[in-house]
């Protein structure tokens, strides 16, 4: 149960949401996408907004005779054509014609966020998406939602576990664990005592990497440049 939460997401900020598991950020995940109605309080979206949405994992049936391309296009207005910008900057264009269940991992992620980013979302909306990805699709993933922000002008929704990433990569965090521990910049958080007594951290234990140039820039192991 969540109690007392209260934020706000504008528009081109990313807002990453952490905690131990438990601590609500799937139950407030499904509030912003309005698969939940709150108990008490008041819960507002700008109206008629768009929602891409990032599942943590898709289950597909084995039988399911489904390709990339449709699975795609099923999300998507009848008006609204696939960018092939999208397509190409995910790699989904490579595999459109094969069948969803046939897809590696790293392919089926892939294909969900273009899936998402192809509604042109007002909101994108990622749940864990980071989880079992290495550092090269980490950067990868970090581009795409760079390009995202400036390219659609989206705010984004996103859980994570992973501290370092999201202290490096997110304009606020809000951290969880029943209601709000704590919330502001990576940095205010960073130095929050009751961020660092839920993670068990200290000033010897952790440090802050922010990035202060294009995030699109990467070297060739996932890392960035000066």
């Amino acid at each position: 149960m969540l109690r007392h939460v209260s934020f706000k997401l504008h528009k081109g900020e990313i807002l990453t949401l952490i905690g131990p598991n438990g601590a609500g950020k799937s139950t407030l995940l499904k509030l912003a996408l309005g698969l939940l109605r709150p108990t008490g309080g008041t819960l507002w979206r700008k109206p008629d907004m768009v929602i891409g949405y990032m599942p943590q994992k898709l289950e597909v049936d084995a039988s399911l005779p489904m390709t990339a391309r449709r699975f795609i296009e099923l999300g998507l207005r009848p008006d609204l054509p696939p960018d092939p910008f999208w397509l190409d900057q995910t790699g989904v264009s490579q595999w459109l014609d094969r069948p969803l269940q046939g897809l590696s991992g790293g392919q089926l992620q892939r294909t969900l966020l273009c899936r998402a980013l192809l509604r042109q979302p007002d909101l994108l909306v990622l749940d864990e998406p980071l989880q079992g990805v290495d550092v090269q699709g980490q950067a990868f993933l970090y581009r795409l939602l760079a390009e995202a922000r400036e390219r659609i002008g989206c705010a984004i929704l996103m859980v994570s576990h992973d501290l370092h990433l999201v202290m490096a990569q997110t304009d606020q965090v809000l951290c969880l664990n029943g209601h709000v521990c704590c919330s502001g910049t990576p940095e205010s958080v960073q130095a929050h005592p009751a961020y660092r007594e839920l993670f068990g951290l200290d000033e010897d234990t952790f440090a802050i990497y922010r990035h202060h140039h294009d995030p699109t820039r990467c070297d060739h192991d996932g890392g960035h440049h000066d």
